[in-house]
């Protein structure tokens, strides 16, 4: 297998870990189910869908991305118990792909054939996989990505051509990694950046709602978003992560001049009818992670609710 290097980052991992039981297949689909629907509802983002409206999308609005969310709960709970007990291997990758492609029919029948999720079901899968097969080490960032990555490697020989998806002609196009090699390389925009940018922003006491904001922004100042790219090319690529950029070094969106810079930079992305939907699915990763590290530092385990018929 061609596997990667994947970087470890010891400050996302916590130290203190208690000992607690795995979370199982129905309270870790739970999880990415909630992270996709925090990210949707997060607000204001810069051309994204939120409260305030569907953002550069004609297609989305946020109960479309909620129904969208709920509708993935069972593909996320399939893809960990599918991974759960096993190694990464090509029969794992190919059985995944499988579920996930069940996953995107689901979506496209809950959004009414709007492609709401498609790169989510991509990333949060593959890291719902791998805690899946952590375990009772699942809040441990790094030793998950490490899975997914590895899961990532093998190739999906049952995957459609590369001209059936934008992204895949982004990728082309314009010589970028996308979402692939994001997964390849180890979630780098989840575990070097994302994280550190959210547990930062709290640790200054930044209120939770701009953390997230500054953490997407922190993102987007350093992914090459597909989303971006097939939606405005070079330069709507250049307008978020420039625009991304000066929000952040004007005090970031909890100061009215970071707030300011942020309205300037959603007027240029819907100029463009562009929007940063990868940095959103990294975002909603990177709360995915933040979760089971928090529930491991908490102590605290989930309720044994299951929402959908598994």
């Amino acid at each position: 297998m061609p596997a990667r290097a994947v970087r470890r980052s010891a400050k996302c991992d916590d130290n203190t870990r208690r000992a607690l039981p795995p979370l199982s297949d129905a309270q870790l689909a739970a999880y990415a189910v909630t992270a996709l629907i925090e990210e949707a509802q997060l607000t204001p983002k810069p051309a994204l869908v939120d409260r305030r409206g569907s953002g550069a999308h004609r297609d989305l609005d946020l109960a479309t991305m909620i129904r969208s969310a709920n509708a993935l709960g069972p593909t996320f709970a399939a893809l960990a118990r599918v991974s759960r007990g096993r190694v990464p291997s090509a029969t794992l990758r190919a059985e995944l792909a499988q579920i996930g492609r069940a996953g995107e029919l689901a979506m496209m029948q809950a959004t009414g054939g709007s492609n709401a999720h498609r790169g989510a079901i991509w990333i949060l899968g593959l890291l719902a996989a791998g805690a899946a097969i952590c375990g009772d080490e699942a809040a441990q960032a790094s030793s998950i990505c490490e899975s997914a990555a590895q899961i990532a490697c093998f190739p999906d020989r049952f995957a459609a051509p590369v001209s059936e998806s934008h992204g895949e002609r982004v990728r082309q196009r314009y010589h970028v990694g996308g979402a692939r090699r994001e997964a390849q390389d180890g979630f780098p925009h989840v575990i070097d950046i994302g994280l550190p940018a959210l547990h930062r922003a709290r640790a200054d006491g930044i209120p939770e709602n701009a953390a997230r904001i500054d953490t997407l922004l922190s993102i987007m100042v350093s992914l090459d978003d597909t989303c971006l790219l097939h939606r405005a090319g070079l330069p709507g690529l250049a307008a978020g992560k420039q625009g991304a950029r000066r929000v952040l070094a004007c005090g970031g969106s909890a100061s009215l001049p970071g707030r300011m810079a942020l309205a300037a930079l959603e007027s240029e992305l819907m100029t463009l009818n562009a929007s940063p939907g990868g940095s959103a699915d990294l975002l909603a990763a990177t709360l995915f992670i933040d979760t089971l590290i928090q529930r491991d530092a908490s102590g605290i385990t989930s309720g044994s609710a299951e929402p959908w018929n598994i």
